[in-house]
């Protein structure tokens, strides 16, 4: 296919993909879901699982081979943005009001998960093929763990904001714990890569280069306020051109060290400069970035993930064994935390609830270990089933324990009143 040809191509696929994504958006809103499952389970829907079984013949020509690198640049460009944006609205001020039970709660959301995906690994490595041959049983491990071990931050703040909950203990514990778990997910996750380079050579890029972008990261950082007083001086086109031009040049940098662009996109983020200027830029950004590139995204996902891999019983128990481990790691581990922390029953149970959904989160982190060679298609379709459930759960439980306390609530008041009658 020439470059001329692919043209019409992409154009015709971002326009189904762009429809479907709402489409499938809109219904499963009516079940209570936030946009970003929609859109997870319409990359799935369009890729080999079903789209591919029904009309094999339409997704290979929607989606035909050459187009695929051109779907992963222009989903790439929605992924930074994104991780730039999360790390913008990372904020640390409110993480030191709750830092002792959110640091409890994040250490549990972290340690269990991962230990858990470590010693599952181990325990089936020999007897469940979904594992590359070229990469130790140590690096697949440990990158299962820290598959296990993400939190969709950015998915747990919506869903606080959109029920008001900001201000209320509950919501601020979970955010806080949300970005702290993801935070240490992502440094764990690098480590990873560093380990899963080819020799000492990659490693120590990565590790040299990390230091570097530590350095100019800090530099940046404690000049600030200096640096936001002086975007106000800017025109809102040129502040926004400086804004891109370092976010990708964030991006470049680290995956040419090997840690790939979402690590530059959100460190970035969260030492930019904040002004009132750099807001509207940043906002100017965002929509595009989210309504149009992120659920490229999504489908390039999709297009590498499929379930028919999972047919064997094998597998099928493995895929299993990864959900149950999952939610038992990180909602039942952030849950019995908090009540050691002595939160009350409901607020425990809601930042477990929240804290074990993956969402977009763990698909950015298969998918690099699938460009970096450490994720097979079938793990990678493991991984895609993890993240699926671990999302959907996380809304209707909500609205499970909401009722639930409702009901208490309403016990001892109809008991009143029956006392009360004459």
């Amino acid at each position: 296919m020439s470059t001329t040809e692919l043209g019409p191509v992409f154009f015709l696929a971002v326009v189904v993909i762009l429809l479907v994504c709402r489409l499938v958006g809109r219904a499963l809103r009516a079940l209570g879901q936030p946009p970003v499952v929609g859109e997870m389970v319409a990359g799935v829907v369009l890729g080999p699982s079903v789209l591919g079984l029904l009309a094999p013949g339409v997704e290979a020509a929607l989606f035909p081979p050459e187009l695929r690198p051109a779907l992963y640049v222009a989903g790439q460009i929605g992924l930074v943005v994104f991780m730039f944006q999360t790390g913008y609205e990372f904020r640390t001020a409110g993480i030191r009001r709750v830092a002792k039970p959110a640091t409890m709660i994040s250490s549990a959301g972290i340690l269990v998960p991962f230990a858990l995906g470590v010693g599952l690994t181990y325990a089936v490595h020999d007897s469940v093929d979904v594992f590359p041959k070229d990469v130790a049983v140590g690096v697949s491990a440990l990158f299962v763990g820290v598959t296990l071990a993400i939190t969709a931050f950015p998915m747990l703040a919506r869903i606080i904001t959109e029920r008001g909950l900001t201000g209320t203990r509950f919501g601020s514990l979970s955010l806080a714990s949300g970005a702290v778990d993801d935070a240490l997910a992502w440094v764990l996750l690098a480590g990873v890569l560093g380990m899963a380079g080819s020799g000492t050579g990659p490693l120590l890029i990565a590790l040299a280069g990390s230091a570097g972008l530590v350095v100019v990261l800090a530099l940046l950082a404690r000049s600030g306020t200096r640096l936001a007083g002086l975007t106000h001086r800017r025109a809102p086109d040129e502040l926004l051109l400086v804004t891109v031009v370092l976010l990708f040049l964030a991006a470049w940098y680290t995956d040419r060290i090997g840690l790939y662009a979402v690590f530059g996109a959100f460190s970035l983020g969260v030492v930019f400069p904040r002004s009132e200027a750099v807001d509207r830029a940043i906002e100017a950004i965002a929509p595009i970035s989210r309504i149009v590139f992120l659920p490229l995204f999504f489908t390039y996902s999709g297009l590498n993930t499929d379930f028919a891999l999972l047919a064997s019983p094998g597998l099928l128990l493995f895929t299993v064994a990864c959900v149950a481990l999952a939610v038992l790691g990180k909602l039942g581990a952030c849950w019995l935390a908090a009540r050691a922390a002595g939160e009350e029953g409901a607020v425990a149970l809601r930042i477990g609830t929240l804290m074990n959904a993956r969402g977009l989160m763990q698909l950015i982190a298969i998918n690099i270990g699938l460009a970096a060679g450490i994720v097979t298609p079938s793990m990678f379709a493991v991984l895609v089933v993890v993240a699926l459930v671990t999302t959907v759960m996380a809304t209707p439980l909500l609205t499970l324990w909401d009722r639930i306390d409702a009901r208490r609530a309403v016990g001892p008041a109809r008991a009143e009143r029956v006392g009360a009658a004459p």
